[in-house]
C-alpha cells in the first residue's frame, strides 16, 4: 500500500515557482492535489532579482516599475539644469525629454558590468535633455562656442586689469588676428530671443508684468503726433508753389535725395538745390515773422 502511495505521489504535478500549476484530471475524473506558489510583488523583490527578469522577459510590468522608481531622479535632474537656464525654458520640457533618456537608460542597461542603475541612467537622463536644449536653440553649436570664448576671455581680462579691454587686446588674449578675429567677434554677437510671456520686474499687485506689457510697439503712431506733424506740414508749404511744395515733402517726409527729387520732377540735381536754399530761406523769415503766433497761449 505504502507503494502505491509513493507511485501516485510521483504523479503529482509540481507547482512552477512564479505561477503554480493546476492538477489535471484523472482517469476516474477526479483531479489531482494542486501545489501553487503565489510570487510576491515586484515591489517586493530584490533589485538585482528585478533586473534579471527584466533582462530575461522584458516584461511591460517591470519596466512599468522600473520606470515609475526612477522617474523622481528625471525630476531632480531638470531642476537642477533649470536653475542655469532663461526663464523662458520650460521645466516640463526638460522632464519629458529626461523622461526618453530614462526608458532608453533602462533598456540599454546592463548589470553585469558593475555600475549602479543610478550612476548610469542619470548621465542618459542629462544627455537626453541637453540634446533637447540644443534642438530648441536656433544658433549654431559653433557661435555659441565661440560666444563663449570670447566672453571668457573678457572676463579674465576685466579681472586682471580692472577695465574693459579693447579690440587689439581682446585679439591677443585670444590668439586670433585679422580676419580670423573679426569672424570671431561677428558670431560672439549673435542675436539672442526673449520670450514676451517672462517677467519683466515685480508690481505692487497680484500679477507679475510681462515684457509684453511694457514693450512699445513700433507700428503704432500717436493719433497727437500726428495731427501736429500734418499742420506743420500745411504751415511749411502755404504760400509756395506746386514745385517748392513738392521739394520739401520729397526732401523732408519721403526723404528721397536732390538727385531723385530732379530725376522726379524733370529737374537738374543743381536746380533742385537752388531752389531749395530759397526755399528755405523764405521759410525763415516766415517763421520768425510768425514767432508770436507759435508761443504757448498762458493762462492767466
Amino acid at each position: 500500500m505504502s507503494r502505491m502511495r509513493s507511485q501516485s505521489a510521483a504523479r503529482l504535478p509540481v507547482a512552477s515557482p512564479a505561477t503554480g500549476t493546476a492538477g489535471k484530471p484523472t482517469n476516474s475524473g477526479t483531479r489531482a492535489p494542486t501545489t501553487i506558489a503565489v510570487r510576491s510583488p515586484i515591489e517586493q523583490w530584490p533589485m538585482p532579482e528585478v533586473w534579471k527578469e527584466y533582462r530575461r522577459t522584458r516584461s511591460q510590468a517591470i519596466r512599468n516599475f522600473l520606470w515609475e522608481k526612477y522617474t523622481p531622479l528625471v525630476r531632480y535632474i531638470a531642476e537642477r539644469t533649470y536653475t542655469r537656464l532663461p526663464d523662458e525654458v520650460d521645466v516640463n520640457d526638460l522632464m519629458s525629454a529626461g523622461q526618453f533618456g530614462l526608458m532608453d537608460a533602462i533598456d540599454a542597461f546592463d548589470m553585469d558590468r558593475g555600475v549602479k542603475f543610478e550612476t548610469y541612467c542619470a548621465n542618459r537622463i542629462k544627455g537626453a535633455i541637453l540634446d533637447e536644449l540644443r534642438a530648441m536653440d536656433w544658433v549654431p553649436r559653433l557661435v555659441r562656442s565661440r560666444t563663449n570664448k570670447v566672453e571668457g576671455a573678457r572676463v579674465r581680462f576685466e579681472m586682471q586689469e580692472g577695465r574693459a579691454p579693447t579690440d587689439e587686446e581682446l585679439s591677443d588674449w585670444l590668439g586670433a588676428k585679422g580676419e580670423e578675429f573679426d569672424k570671431i567677434k561677428k558670431d560672439s554677437h549673435a542675436v539672442g530671443t526673449i520670450s514676451l510671456n517672462r517677467k519683466c520686474f515685480q508690481s505692487d499687485g497680484s500679477k507679475d508684468v510681462t515684457e509684453i506689457d511694457v514693450i512699445k510697439d513700433e507700428s503704432q503712431r500717436n493719433p497727437l503726433h500726428e495731427t501736429q506733424r500734418r499742420d506743420i506740414k500745411d504751415l511749411l508749404t502755404k504760400g509756395l508753389s506746386r514745385a517748392e511744395r513738392l521739394i520739401i515733402i520729397l526732401y523732408y517726409y519721403e526723404e528721397m535725395t536732390m538727385k531723385e527729387i530732379g530725376a522726379t520732377l524733370d529737374l537738374s540735381e543743381s536746380r533742385v538745390s537752388q531752389m531749395h536754399s530759397s526755399i528755405l530761406l523764405r521759410l525763415k523769415a516766415q517763421m520768425h515773422n510768425k514767432s508770436t503766433e507759435l508761443e504757448p497761449v498762458r493762462g492767466e
